[in-house]
């Protein structure tokens, strides 16, 4: 365009945007109206904490979330109801099958023995924070299951590695919270982070034991912590918190060897228990009809071949779950070569999701959660999907949930 044919035309035009670009920019900064702010979704994991856990005793941090915004009748965990497969299933959206995580232990037949492995690469399914940071949203993670590495050359923004237990849960307030003060431009717009819960003492003294509700006080103190600096933030019309767990607890007192169970028949394996679950892995595959009936012939335990299991169970990764998984029923757990001292009962998982005593724990709070909403049973592979709808973002690519709370509803000041 030659200057004197249009220009005059295209200065009013640039006037008018630059004077609408300065209204919006005044009538952001009035009194009384705060600057629009992107979306924050932070997802907290208590490890082994069981639906109906929060009813137990003075739980101030969990009754508010509960009261002001919203609580599942349980969350499905996936088989086996496990931490690792858990969470990442929570992270992915899909099942065993899919992302190939099929207990805190495996073997896999091209890479040898996965134990409590923090490495992405070991993950087939795309998780949610390598899906928020390939469509422009900052994650951040203070622990999670396949964090600690990039996954196909994707991680999120700033993770805490290598993992470690030690690390309390105040430390993990403080950090988010730090994530939290944070300008727009530099803010995570997702953060994860998995807490001890109440696993440890679940295992230790049993599901019913008074130390649970001791050790929920200890997590719920800080839990409440950080509800508090989020009101100091004013942070809750762009701030969704999603408070769940990876699996339930049962009671346990019978464990049956099952490597030895086999190796007295003459069968030669590799037992990879995973509580009221495990994989068999058979020096010679040809014995698996052998090794079906010597396993189905135990009181309440059901064996299948590895290719042929219960469609529900979703468990089956080439490799990775051997040629025969069998599941125990409660009080019994499967073990391999490990057994306790006789005593009171203590606490195990690993079993279907569907059993009662495996439901997880959801609750939210915050944007785009309906305050006193009780939904019903929710699933471990709808928290992702939930995530990315209050994200406004596509789920991980593998996603086979649905989003629970859905989109939520923008400023009506900002349309």
């Amino acid at each position: 365009m030659r200057r004197g044919e249009t220009g005059r035309g295209a200065g009013i035009g640039e006037v008018a945007a630059l004077l609408l670009a300065l209204a919006g920019a005044l009538a952001a900064c009035a009194p009384g109206r705060a600057p629009a702010q992107p979306p924050l979704v932070i997802v907290i994991s208590m490890d082994g904490t069981r639906h109906d856990y929060p009813d137990r005793g003075p739980l101030p941090a969990m009754t508010r979330m509960e009261r002001e915004g919203a609580r599942a009748e349980r969350l499905v965990p996936v088989f086996p109801a496990s931490t690792f497969p858990n969470h990442v299933s929570l992270a992915t959206g899909t099942y065993v099958d899919r992302h190939g995580i099929v207990a805190n232990r495996f073997r896999d037949p091209g890479r040898g023995e996965f134990d409590y492995d923090d490495d992405a690469s070991w993950i087939r399914a795309e998780p949610i924070w390598v899906t928020a940071e390939r469509q422009g949203v900052r994650a951040a993670v203070y622990f999670w299951v396949g964090s600690g590495t990039d996954w196909r050359g994707a991680g999120a923004s700033e993770r805490r590695a290598p993992f470690s237990s030690r690390v309390s849960e105040r430390a993990k307030v403080d950090q988010i919270l730090e994530w939290v003060r944070r300008p727009a431009a530099t803010r995570p717009g997702l953060i994860l982070s998995w807490w001890h819960g109440a696993d440890a003492a679940g295992h230790r003294h049993g599901p019913d034991h008074p130390r649970i509700a001791e050790q929920l006080a200890r997590q719920d103190a800080q839990l409440g912590r950080l509800l508090a600096g989020l009101d100091a933030l004013d942070a809750w019309s762009w701030t969704t918190l999603l408070l769940v767990s990876d699996h339930g607890m049962t009671a346990v007192d019978d464990e049956i060897d099952l490597a030895r169970w086999l190796r007295d028949a003459g069968i030669g394996a590799w037992v990879v228990p995973a509580g009221g679950a495990a994989y068999v892995h058979l020096d010679d595959p040809a014995q698996r009809a052998e090794a079906l009936a010597r396993i189905r012939a135990l009181d309440g335990v059901e064996a299948w071949p590895s290719d042929a299991l219960p469609p529900g169970l979703r468990a089956a990764a080439p490799g990775r779950s051997g040629q025969v998984v069998a599941l125990a029923s409660p009080p019994r757990r499967l073990v391999a070569g490990r057994r306790r001292l006789p005593g009171a009962p203590r606490g195990g998982h690993g079993y279907a999701g569907d059993h009662p005593d495996m439901g997880a724990i959801f609750l939210a709070l915050g944007r785009g959660v309906t305050p006193g909403a009780r939904p019903g049973a929710v699933r471990a592979i709808d928290v992702a999907p939930t995530v990315s709808a209050l994200l406004g973002i596509d789920p991980p690519a593998s996603s086979e949930g649905r989003a629970l709370l859905g989109r939520a509803p923008a400023d009506p000041e900002s349309r």
